[in-house]
């Protein structure tokens, strides 16, 4: 096994490897001292991006509720009594609208997500509308939309999507305790289509769901030995939904959900690794070590969908006290 050591990073976009990372280089990554984990994570963060820049982006539920699927964490699943209303498909000019106050308020990157198991044809029309509004705005774009056929995709490419969000939530083995009526299998089907279109991935997971240690390096481990890693890999702390399944779960011990984040970044080096939803049950003090170890995006906005999140406020003033900054759009190429 290599050191960990500041001058040789552990995996640092390692091109000549030729063999899949293993379970047990991931364990003694993760198991590390803490401090060696954390300077390690740093290095590897450093040789690939700013370290003092943070992605910023904006999610819209532009379809809410009513959604087939059982995902236990889930607001929007109709298989539980969590209250929520259901909604149609919004509107383009609404979606645009909103997409501009994003720009004004510093997003680069316009997230759209729709309560589906999958979308029909009928509707791909309007979010073909949808990408090609924002993109004229000059945002990067970003959907999730559930499963996608090879035509939905393509559709969507030509249209100029930039991202495709569809997370495989956790590892294979604890996958069926949090959801059956999609398999782990066909969530990564949607990532290899979304791929072979041309569309970037957006592929993490959610924390705090009754998974082990274990289960969190081995979605990381899937993520990170697909053909392709994910561009952009946001990592979730569960929000206890009420009415759900686990609206009671326990929630997640700070430093593992650093040291997870952490392994992100080291096995994953040029990924834009966010730190997704659950921010609002964070103290800024975490979410500080989480940007030390590798995080370097966020979204912004009270909303996140259906749940709460910290005002630009909030994040603004946290900014501040880290000398963080607004990570700039990368010029297209």
């Amino acid at each position: 096994m290599k050191k960990l050591n500041a001058s040789q990073p552990f995996f640092a976009n390692d091109e000549a490897r030729s063999s899949p990372i293993t379970v047990q280089e991931a364990k003694t990554i993760y198991n590390s001292p803490f401090n060696d984990l954390l300077f390690q994570a740093q290095t590897v963060h450093r040789a690939h991006f700013d370290p003092n820049a943070v992605q910023m982006s904006r999610l819209l539920s532009i379809k809410t509720g009513g959604c087939a699927e059982d995902c236990g964490y889930c607001s929007q699943s109709a298989h539980y009594p969590t209250g929520l209303k259901a909604s149609k498909l919004m509107e383009v000019d609404r979606v645009l609208t909103e997409a501009r106050k994003a720009k004004d308020a510093g997003a680069t990157r316009y997230c759209m997500g729709a309560a589906w198991r999958s979308p029909k044809d009928r509707d791909i029309h309007m979010l073909v509308a949808m990408v090609e509004g924002v993109k004229a705005l000059g945002m990067e774009t970003c959907m999730t939309l559930g499963m996608l056929t090879q035509a939905q995709a393509g559709e969507l490419a030509k249209a100029g999507l930039d991202y495709y969000n569809h997370n495989i939530d956790t590892s294979e083995r604890f996958y069926p305790e949090i959801i059956t009526t999609r398999s782990f299998a066909e969530r990564l089907d949607t990532l290899e289509t979304v791929r072979m279109a041309g569309i970037k991935v957006c592929a993490g997971g959610i924390l705090g769901m009754g998974e082990t240690v274990d289960d969190r390096i081995s979605m990381l481990l899937t993520l990170a030995n697909l053909p392709v890693p994910p561009e952009s890999v946001p990592i979730n702390q569960l929000i206890p939904i009420p009415g759900s399944k686990l609206a009671n779960a326990e929630p997640v011990d700070a430093i593992e959900f650093v040291r997870t984040i952490a392994l992100a970044r080291i096995l994953m080096p040029t990924s834009h690794l966010r730190l997704s939803a659950g921010r609002t049950a964070m103290s800024d003090e975490m979410q500080a070590l989480c940007f030390f170890a590798g995080a370097n995006s966020i979204f912004v906005g009270d909303t996140l969908l259906t749940t709460d999140n910290p005002g630009d406020d909030h994040d603004a003033a946290l900014f501040r006290r880290l000398g963080l900054s607004p990570m700039p759009l990368e010029p297209a190429i």
